[in-house]
């Protein structure tokens, strides 16, 4: 017998949080009227699972979720909060406004075979029907990896950055890492300490200057997705690519280790290999190459256009108005992909559902 609630939120890192905590502040009742779904063993998301080195690129002010700011981070790298303090964060946070997280549930399918008007949420025998259902399970869980010639025939190790935890791991390798984004800056950085590391990405890496943090850049991104929706062009502070110049990372350029290369063409066995017939050994690589939204428990729905988009008014899915979306990236809402920014979001989707609710 599939238990009956208002909402059904799935994912319990900062997006599912964020929401779950403005539609208690509307007087949903937290485990009765909206239930959050996680598929962890404890709370902090997917902070828990990123590498041990891994700093925010903005202060714990601009760092937080609605309701309550990160405590302060202070210390001598400037103050950005490290991973471990984010998780304690999360998981003070939850617990702070009583969200009555149940894990580990891992959602395997949204349905439309709910009673009444509802969606069903499956979730090995755990079954929900709800009348609203908000999907926050974010990009961690499914890595990208792009393809090369070649990749089957290299013989060392290949990780994703999703699968990184600490340097030591490579420590006196050789070592190639592939993408020109932060995670790629900050993966380089720390393992240039204790390995023969190279550098290689598809553009010239773009460092923001010294005194450009995450804070720019959020308001960046929110001025860039108001400007395409009115239409205008949007010149500004890079983008959400470029590279915030955290301490570890300024300490790497400092010592000329963030020389990056270009991309290669492709794997041997034992390295990679350019155009030009160039060749770099290699024992590991690691590809710090992004994600894609965690989306499959939604595929039963069919949500996908031609082009393969999920199209949205919002938050809402347009072929599913009972469905929405949030903290996937700015085309669920500006920012939305970060701890700042997902707010805002939140609040605009728990106000709708309210409504729609007639509460």
């Amino acid at each position: 017998m599939a238990e009956h609630v208002d909402v059904a939120v799935v994912g319990g890192g900062q997006a599912g949080l964020a929401t779950a905590y403005h539609l208690r502040r509307a007087g949903l009742v937290p485990g009765r009227e909206v239930v959050v779904l996680d598929a962890e063993t404890r709370p902090g998301g997917a902070w828990q699972h990123m590498w041990e080195g891994l700093r925010l690129f903005s202060p714990s002010g601009y760092s937080s979720l609605p309701g309550w700011m990160m405590p302060r981070w202070d210390d001598e790298a400037g103050g950005l909060p490290t991973r471990d303090h984010v998780v304690d964060y999360l998981t003070r946070y939850e617990e702070r406004y009583a969200l009555d997280v149940r894990r580990s549930h891992r959602v395997s399918a949204v349905t439309r075979d709910g009673d009444g008007d509802r969606l069903r949420v499956r979730a090995g025998r755990l079954e929900l029907d709800a009348r609203h259902v908000v999907s926050t399970t974010g990009t961690w869980s499914q890595p990208f990896w792009p393809t090369y010639p070649g990749a089957r025939d290299f013989r060392g190790r290949q990780l994703h950055a999703s699968q990184y935890r600490r340097p030591e791991d490579l420590a006196g390798q050789r070592v190639v890492v592939v993408g020109g984004g932060n995670s790629g800056a900050q993966v380089l950085a720390e393992l240039a300490e204790v390995a023969d590391t190279t550098w290689v990405t598809s553009r010239p890496p773009r460092f923001l200057p010294d005194d450009v943090d995450g804070r720019a850049l959020f308001a960046a991104a929110t001025a860039r997705v108001a400007a395409l929706r009115e239409g205008r062009e949007h010149r500004g502070v890079g983008g959400l690519g470029d590279i915030v110049v955290v301490d570890g990372v300024r300490r790497a350029r400092d010592r000329g280790h963030l020389r990056a290369r270009p991309i290669f063409a492709r794997l041997t066995a034992t390295g990679v290999a350019w155009p030009d017939g160039s060749q770099v050994e290699a024992d590991a690589i690691v590809w710090c190459t992004g994600f894609r939204p965690a989306l499959r428990h939604l595929r039963t729905l069919g949500l996908h256009d031609r082009r393969g988009h999920v199209a949205l008014e919002g938050t809402r899915v347009t072929a599913e108005p009972r469905l929405h979306l949030v903290g996937y990236g700015d085309w669920t809402g500006a920012a939305s992909a970060t701890l700042l920014g997902v707010g805002r979001s939140a609040r605009d989707t728990a106000a709708e559902i309210i409504e729609r609710l007639g509460r």
